[in-house]
């Protein structure tokens, strides 16, 4: 496997790299065929495709290059708060050069806040959250996803957290990134995650009144009657007729 280099141009250590992920990682679905035709009808050729949903599994040190510098420095501010790494921290992944914690959500905001104070780490910016729907990923259907940037010293990681679909309560960091209150109203209207301490968590692109959240997994695809303020348009396939 040929490695990437990282943000700073120094190569992870290729043993640090996690194995591919139709063989290792933590298999979370297995899909078969394509374009959602299940039970016949499929004229594609895709029909007999198999494919493992595979989630990255954690990396072992040395992660290479920078990236165990972040990951002493924030496990050792961690400590001095008197919190053990390792109930804040659930995994570090190491994939595709990219590092990511996986941070436990209760522990979230003090994490956030450790990342962008500390003189060593400094994310001083979180470009946004992104929700992600992983049904097969049971007791851990929703993930949101962060991404800092360290404008002092050049560097970016990813913080992702999750949540049961029963319970989709994830703290809001926008006390720690101001600049997160539209993302995670984005969020919340998108895939239902909840951000506990938002300042105004309404909908952001769908009517107030809309019901389900049109980029979960579970949702479906066409034929759904839109309802604004009480008017309904007809679902598509029931709009006119071509016969």
């Amino acid at each position: 496997m040929t490695d990437h280099p990282n943000a700073h141009g120094d190569e992870p250590n290729g043993n640090a790299v996690p194995a591919l992920r139709d063989t290792g990682g933590e298999v979370i679905r297995v899909r078969r065929g394509m374009f959602g035709a299940n039970n016949g009808g499929d004229t594609s050729g895709y029909g007999g495709l198999v494919r493992t949903v595979t989630l990255p599994g954690a990396a072992s040190r040395p992660y290479g290059g920078w990236f165990d510098e972040v990951a002493d420095e924030l496990e050792g501010a961690l400590e001095e708060q008197d919190l053990l790494p390792s109930n804040a921290i659930e995994k570090t992944v190491v994939d595709r050069a990219e590092l990511t914690f996986h941070i436990a959500r209760e522990h979230l905001v003090q994490v956030a806040r450790t990342l962008r104070d500390d003189p060593a780490l400094r994310f001083e910016l979180c470009t946004g959250v992104s929700g992600v729907h992983f049904p097969g990923d049971k007791g851990r259907e929703l993930h949101a996803v962060y991404h800092l940037r360290s404008l002092t010293h050049g560097r970016v990681i990813r913080l992702e957290v999750s949540a049961p679909d029963s319970d989709p309560h994830i703290p809001s960091l926008v006390e720690v990134y101001p600049t997160n209150d539209w993302h995670e109203r984005e969020a919340y209207d998108f895939f239902g995650l909840v951000f506990d301490g938002h300042p105004a968590l309404t909908r952001i692109m769908m009517p107030d009144d809309w019901q389900g959240f049109p980029q979960r997994k579970d949702y479906p695809l066409g034929g759904i009657a839109v309802e604004y303020k009480g008017a309904q348009i007809p679902a598509p396939d029931q709009r006119r007729s071509y016969s």
